[in-house]
């Protein structure tokens, strides 16, 4: 468990991170989002002692970072793929952190393997590999002692969209095997596939946190998109239950929930050939509470449009 109270930070009169407090369990991957300059990677700094708080605690699994012993053991972390020695070989890189964690040589093939490295790859300089293969030998190093404890700050940033869901599917894994994730990322919907619960930040200050259902109930963000055999019948059927309808593709864009839009075809037969929520509620719902954050300047009426 990774447990954040009432965390601060300030450079000089510039505070960066705002008093902000947060939990994130274990058996769950938690999702740290908020615009660039929003503070995640500041916090995701103090939580391993890379930085030293103004005021305030963090904690894992009940210890402050620097009174655990042999931390790689209990805490995998990746912050910035590219901190690492350029000229080291990506072997280099995993056999030096297993050696000071105590780990056999064994576990660097194991690493390697996982990640998707090959042995050719493994031995190539740092300097030539790509933004990708670094994120790759990133997670592999974070993942290096069996940590229970995983703590990510854009570890999608430089995958391929095969990665991207490789990435997915091994974070969710470890979740289910008890460990605890906190990852952090500006890309909404990557960390929306995988998220148990999202925590978003802006300007320092945690804006909103729960489970996706949680975020968007009660503020009319649920949106359906919906097909059909008789558009013209399920418009007025719609309309008539006092949703409003608009078109949206092949199909219609309905604000109600799916299970309203359901069963208003199933109160009138007509037959639904799609039915599902559409996209854009958490994104519109993230903008809308960051809206003063956004370089582009969006307005709450901008988001919404």
């Amino acid at each position: 468990m990774i447990r954040v109270d009432s965390l601060t930070k300030k450079y000089g009169d510039f505070t960066a991170v705002d008093d902000v407090s947060f939990t994130c369990q274990s058996g769950r991957v938690t999702g740290f989002l908020g615009p660039n300059g929003a503070g995640k990677t500041t916090t995701m700094r103090v939580m391993v002692g890379l930085t030293p708080a103004t005021t305030g605690e963090v904690s894992i699994g009940g210890h402050r970072y620097r009174d655990i012993p042999n931390p790689g053991r209990h805490v995998g972390v990746l912050l910035d793929a590219s901190a690492q020695h350029a000229g080291r070989t990506g072997r280099e890189v995993l056999a030096l952190g297993a050696k000071l964690m105590g780990l056999p040589t064994s576990r660097v093939d194991e690493m390697l393997e996982l990640v998707s490295l090959s042995d050719i790859e493994s031995r190539r300089r740092l300097r030539n590999y790509s933004l990708g293969m670094r994120q790759r030998l990133g997670i592999a190093h974070a993942l290096l002692g069996a940590p229970s404890v995983l703590i990510l700050d854009e570890p999608a940033n430089g995958l391929d969209p095969a990665g991207i869901r490789w990435m997915r599917g091994l974070l969710k894994g470890y979740a289910d095997r008890g460990g605890t994730v906190l990852l952090s990322s500006h890309l909404l919907n990557e960390v929306e596939m995988v998220a148990d619960e999202m925590i978003l930040i802006g300007h320092g200050k945690i804006v909103a946190s729960g489970t996706k259902q949680e975020l968007l109930a009660g503020r009319g963000s649920g949106a359906t998109h919906v097909t059909t055999l008789d558009t013209p019948g399920l418009i007025t059927a719609l309309e008539a239950a006092g949703h409003e309808v608009s078109t949206a593709g092949d199909g219609l864009r309905v604000e109600a929930e799916p299970v309203q839009v359901g069963q208003v075809a199933a109160d009138t037969r007509i037959v639904l050939t799609d039915l599902r929520a559409a996209e854009g509620g958490l994104e519109n719902l993230f903008l809308e509470l960051t809206a003063d954050t956004q370089r582009e300047g969006l307005t709450r009426e901008g988001v919404a449009s």
